[in-house]
């Protein structure tokens, strides 16, 4: 049994969740969000406990993988529409900047031309020029991580001089360069 897939979604007080065939639909004010779960599950909502729970018909594998699963992106959706998900960018470069111009971004950032990226509906992107940094959050988790992939996909941090697009707190390994030879080539 897995024990993800069986523990119960607590659901607070504020978010109303409907469940409708195989749609799971969570929401909180002015969020959001719905799911439509696989058939080798189901999921059900108790009001008197207020909390979702996901059950399996079979032990198959795939029934088993997709419990977890479900319980996982059920429990998310609640997280993003109480509290949100955030994922921040830090560009390192010299001269290398990033601005919003209406739905895209457009990242300077050492090519001949300027990268720009679309901004996905339900995400929101603030650029801070000061500290060079992207702040991109949103309800939908896999939305902020998809589009924060996709910026930082632009210019990946590189080893030997860090330069490049990375994650607030990520640690690049950097390598060193070449090294002049201690004798004479002969």
């Amino acid at each position: 049994m897995s024990r993800i897939g069986k523990k119960p979604v607590p659901i607070p007080d504020n978010v109303k969740v409907n469940v409708a065939g195989r749609t799971v639909t969570v929401e909180s004010g002015k969020n959001k969000l719905s799911f439509t779960h696989r058939p080798e599950v189901a999921v059900r909502y108790d009001a008197a406990s207020k909390s979702a729970l996901v059950t399996r018909a079979d032990d198959e594998r795939l029934s088993r993988a997709l419990h977890g699963l479900t319980r996982a992106m059920i429990a998310n959706m609640v997280e993003g529409v109480t509290k949100g998900y955030t994922k921040e960018l830090e560009i390192v470069g010299v001269g290398w900047t990033a601005k919003i111009q209406g739905t895209k971004i457009a990242l300077s950032i050492g090519y001949a031309d300027t990268r720009e990226v679309e901004i996905p509906a339900g995400v929101k992107v603030e650029v801070d020029a000061k500290t060079n940094r992207v702040k991109v959050t949103g309800a939908d988790k896999q939305a902020v991580g998809q589009f924060a992939a996709e910026v930082r996909r632009q210019r990946p941090p590189e080893p030997y001089n860090g330069k490049g697009i990375k994650y607030l707190g990520e640690h690049i390994v950097r390598k060193a360069g070449k090294a002049f030879a201690g004798g004479a080539a002969g």
